[in-house]
């Protein structure tokens, strides 16, 4: 019995082991793709409490929107150290046109921050779903692939509507332009776990 005890304990050991490899490995390609010209980062808006907006949104008027907490602009701040300390240098900067994001994206402290409609929620108003992803696909296959990273700061539901993938609050997926094809998807980015 104590035999089969420790053999399961090693194979524990031993799968932990490798899964810590693979996942220092896959940070690790991420991280060099980032670093690489020919990639979109769309980051989730950082944290901001709540579900939703309120029925009265306004662009432009953040007293209307639901916007960035305190624990937010702080995740905010480290996403940009983050890239910036692991030498990503973005040649663009994009935000969808609520508060949340554009906040999240002037946070980051990694250059100037471009509003761009095509990025804006459609969670609430399904109706812009199709004209924003049009727009957004257009704008993304026209992006030149010898540029330095791209960030678009967007919502959870463009995210997903892109790349099939859900992500958290300041968590993003990492796209690469391809001149065959309009991008592919490389990963899902998390700052918080990667070193």
């Amino acid at each position: 019995m104590r035999q089969i005890s420790i053999y399961f304990f090693k194979l524990a050991l031993l799968t932990s082991i490798c899964l810590n490899v693979y996942a220092q490995d896959s940070r690790s390609k991420l991280i060099k793709a980032m670093q690489s010209k020919g990639h979109i980062l769309m980051i989730r808006h950082a944290i901001a409490p709540g579900f939703g907006d309120p029925d009265n949104i306004k662009i432009g008027d953040c007293n209307t929107q639901r916007n960035l907490n305190h624990q937010g602009r702080k995740q905010s701040r480290e996403i940009g150290s983050w890239i910036s300390d692991n030498g990503i240098k973005p040649s663009a900067i994009y935000s969808s046109q609520w508060c949340r994001c554009l906040d999240t994206a002037r946070l980051l402290n990694l250059g100037k921050v471009e509003e761009l409609k095509a990025l804006n929620s459609f969670f609430q108003m399904p109706q812009n779903r199709d004209a924003n992803l049009s727009a957004l696909k257009e704008f993304m296959v026209n992006q030149i692939p010898d540029n330095n990273l791209i960030i678009m700061v967007t919502h959870s539901v463009t995210i997903s509507a892109i790349s099939g993938q859900n992500v958290a609050s300041g968590n993003g997926v990492l796209i690469k332009l391809n001149q065959s094809a309009p991008y592919e998807i490389i990963g899902v980015v998390n700052p918080s776990l990667i070193k």
